[in-house]
């Protein structure tokens, strides 16, 4: 008799060892259909494996947040079956799961586009086939001589321990892997090749390189549908693209991964910076800068030297080295020390828009996204241990505050003690409790990352989610007991003694390069009104026209729009088109009419246009909806 407790705690009794399908098929025969493993005692486990004991099960189906992973694994293999069948002389490595799908590793000649639809062609007919998927274990010595000819599969093999090694087989097809697959290939109904590129075997230059193979799947063709037309949407917001067209920032090989910003897109940035400081302003942080450059002593004094060296770019000054800072902090530990502290004082907020360097390896850089140089909205906080729970909720809702202008959702996670760490477990407890207190009292729900907070202290990082719903980790909050004890920092406490302050790293955009380039994807580079590097064009319809439009372009600048008169001869509807591609907010056309009524003609970017528009009521509307930093173009 085996007994089989199920995740309600109904417990059901077989006289046999049943499969996880046998229990599944015990529930319902619907509920057998859409499951695609069985969770044994804790562990992922095909759903063929007989289970011989008695054991806890949950079951495992299509709409289970593990399923998908499992899916991608399989159709990794269903992929790999495929390019074996239409390329026999290709040799197989690894094919791994990743974020939004899946790839593999093959030595073979070089794949093109034109072979991704021959590859899909191939893996529609092993699905439709529902081929059943098979787990069968062997000796190592087996596995040796099964890959006697596959020198990829062999070489891993020969790494794996002594025992038995699990394979798994499709037809014709069998590949080394540890599972958990789904029972048969007919589950893969929505798969695609996705793209191919080049990578060395085990990541080691001086070993073959490899054709890349992506691809990704889903249950189901309308998921997948979905999943296509969001790296469409995905395509027509690339940041480089909409910064290169709205001459926002430039990258040039005489810098490379260090933007060049141009004068439209230095109107963002200050638009940005204004707003941070507002806010920063109104939360009691007082600004500071410190230099770029600073001396290597400084740097072993913080631990960069030893432990950050090979990120950092040095140079030589009157015989002493010295390093461009890849962070700020050491100089602001430099700017508490200055003067003495008192209990009285603290909280202490200084922030600081620093511009850093850190070498990146040249294949990561991306756009705003990855590069060399760049300003981060730093801020170092400095309190007593009984502060912190206050000033962790305070900074969370300056946080939300600041996401919610933009339109920008987020996601919280606490990342706790890892194993190689500086500072007593007290120090530990009182920080990481200060953290949970402070999430828990701002109530939005967080996820706790065990053992992946920083070696010198726990942190919460606010993962933003955009238009699109990606999600970028971009704010975070970093308790750090290290610092203040290598600078030596202290503060009077209410009995004179002398003790150290709690510190706290905390940025909200991170890189404001970065934030700049995810705001431009966010908005498709429709920035709102407030943002947008032009805000109004005057489109006056013929040349008689032009000495009126500058003068309501004078009176609009005046009031601190930013505004364009288009003087060239095309035509109206050219014009039209061209602001709308331009993503100018509000284009504004003069005819002879609006200049007898004093009125204006008002094209907004979501599509309306408004007709007679008093000046009046021009700059009340716009002047509110730029004052309360309006996402929407909802303005007449």
């Amino acid at each position: 008799m085996v007994n089989i407790t199920l995740s309600d705690g109904t417990i059901k009794h077989f006289d046999h060892s049943p499969t996880g399908l046998d229990v599944a098929t015990s529930i319902s025969e619907g509920l057998a259909r859409n499951c695609v493993a069985a969770e044994i005692d804790g562990s992922l486990k095909d759903l063929t494996l007989p289970i011989d004991h008695d054991a806890t099960v949950r079951l495992i189906t299509t709409k289970d947040a593990e399923a998908l992973e499992i899916l991608r694994h399989t159709a990794a293999h269903v992929m790999a079956q495929a390019i074996l069948r239409l390329f026999p002389e290709a040799r197989l490595t690894i094919g791994p799961v990743v974020e939004e799908g899946f790839y593999y590793d093959i030595d073979m000649a070089p794949l093109s586009e034109d072979d991704f639809s021959k590859i899909e062609t191939e893996m529609k007919k092993i699905v439709n086939d529902k081929i059943p998927i098979r787990r069968r274990e062997v000796a190592k010595a087996e596995a040796l001589d099964f890959y006697r000819n596959e020198p990829y599969k062999l070489e891993m093999v020969q790494g794996l321990a002594d025992g038995t090694i699990s394979f798994y087989e499709q037809g014709e097809f069998t590949d080394l892997c540890r599972g958990p697959h789904l029972p048969h290939t007919g589950f893969v109904k929505a798969a695609k090749v996705m793209r191919v590129s080049g990578a060395y075997w085990r990541a080691d230059q001086s070993k073959a390189q490899l054709q890349r193979v992506y691809g990704t799947a889903y249950f189901d063709k309308k998921e997948l549908k979905a999943y296509l037309h969001f790296l469409e949407e995905a395509k027509k917001r690339n940041h480089r693209k909409i910064g290169e067209a709205q001459d926002l920032f430039s990258f040039h090989d005489e810098a490379p991964g260090m933007p060049f910003i141009h004068p439209k897109g230095m109107v963002v940035w200050n638009a940005l910076l204004d707003y941070w400081r507002e806010e920063h302003s109104a939360a009691g942080y007082v600004e500071t800068k410190t230099p770029i450059i600073l001396r290597r002593t400084l740097w072993e004094q913080s631990g960069h030297w030893e432990n950050y060296r090979e990120n950092m770019y040095t140079t030589q000054v009157d015989e002493d080295e010295y390093a461009i800072k890849p962070m700020n902090c050491p100089g602001g530990m430099i700017l508490y020390g200055t003067r003495p502290h008192s209990y009285r004082e603290l909280p202490l907020r200084a922030a600081e828009i620093g511009l850093v360097h850190r070498h990146e390896l040249s294949g990561v850089l991306n756009g705003l996204f990855r590069v060399r140089a760049f300003h981060q909205d730093d801020a170092h906080l400095f309190m007593t241990p009984d502060q912190i729970q206050s000033e962790i909720l305070d900074l969370l809702h300056l946080e939300e505050r600041m996401y919610s202008t933009f339109g920008l959702g987020f996601q919280l996670e606490l990342s706790t003690r890892p194993e190689k760490s500086i500072g007593t477990d007290a120090q530990w407890e009182v920080a990481t409790e200060g953290l949970r207190r402070a999430l828990d009292a701002y109530d939005h729900g967080y996820v706790v990352n065990e053992g992946d907070g920083a070696f010198y202290g726990p942190k919460i990082d606010l993962h933003i989610q955009d238009a699109l719903r990606r999600t970028w980790q971009c704010g975070t909050i970093q308790l750090d007991m290290s610092l203040p004890e290598r600078f030596d920092l202290n503060y009077v406490a209410r009995d004179n003694e002398r003790r150290r302050p709690i510190m706290i790293h905390r940025t909200v955009f991170g890189s404001i390069e970065r934030f700049f380039g995810i705001l431009v994807e966010h908005f498709a580079g429709r920035f709102p009104l407030w943002m947008a590097p032009v805000q109004a064009t005057l489109l006056p319809i013929n040349d008689d026209l032009i000495p009126y439009a500058e003068t309501v372009a004078g009176q609009m600048k005046a009031r601190g729009l930013r505004v364009e008169l288009d003087r060239r001869t095309e035509s109206l509807n050219r014009k039209v088109r061209d602001a709308q591609l331009d993503r100018v907010p509000l284009i504004i056309t003069i005819g002879a009419k609006e200049k007898e009524a004093s009125t204006l003609s008002v094209r907004t970017l979501d599509g309306k246009v408004h007709y007679g528009i008093s000046h009046e009521t021009f700059f009340d509307r716009v002047g509110r909806h730029i004052q309360n930093r309006a996402l929407d173009f909802d303005i007449f």
